[in-house]
């Protein structure tokens, strides 16, 4: 009988057991793990009413197109017209979806997304260089906000810039290695 204890291990996207952290230069990459993620989308005819459904969620107004907004804990950023993602710590919004429905009634249409994407945060000096690498986003005309949906190393992915020295990536899950591996050759040729 073989030793089973370790197969309900979670793993983290990159595959171990805890998030990892790289630092090379003055810039650190850390694949995040702790949040919950929904996709929230206005049903037509229902734009208005999801908008302050998902506003009075967030308790501030809902982005714009190319924005994000960040509370205490909860954050979401435009994803196309009348769609967002939101963000959540997944300790006290492990079912974020679930939360929004009932809010929504009917408003939006809300999926789950925790399982779909993998996030990583890059953080220090010098990022636009380490973007400028990576895709067409113009991170040295950013100050914060900013969030655009673009291709890193052939993946679709969301940029979002929390502030010039804090840098979000959000990628498939599945290719997690692949983006990371995209991110650590990049932050190596700019620094």
């Amino acid at each position: 009988m073989s030793d089973r204890s370790n197969d309900m291990i979670p793993r983290t996207p990159l595959g171990g057991t805890e998030p990892r952290v790289d630092t090379h230069g003055p810039v650190t990459l850390t694949e995040v793990t702790n949040t919950a993620i929904a996709s929230f989308a206005s049903r037509l005819g229902q734009e208005s009413t999801a908008q302050d459904v998902l506003a009075k969620f967030l308790g501030t107004p809902v982005p714009e197109a190319g924005r994000a907004v960040f509370g205490d804990a909860l954050g979401a950023f435009w994803t196309g017209p009348d769609q967002w993602m939101v963000t959540a710590p997944h300790t006290s919004h492990e079912d974020l979806a679930a939360q929004l429905v009932p809010l929504a009634n009917g408003s939006a249409s809300i999926t789950e997304q925790n399982d779909a994407w993998c996030r990583f945060d890059l953080l220090g000096d010098g990022l636009a260089d380490v973007f400028e690498r990576l895709c067409p986003f113009n991170i040295r005309a950013c100050s914060g906000g900013e969030a655009t949906r673009t291709s890193i190393d052939h993946l679709g992915c969301f940029v979002v810039v929390a502030d010039p020295t804090h840098i979000m990536v959000m990628g498939p899950r599945s290719s997690a290695g692949s983006l990371h591996h995209a991110l650590m050759t990049a932050i190596r040729s700019a620094h």
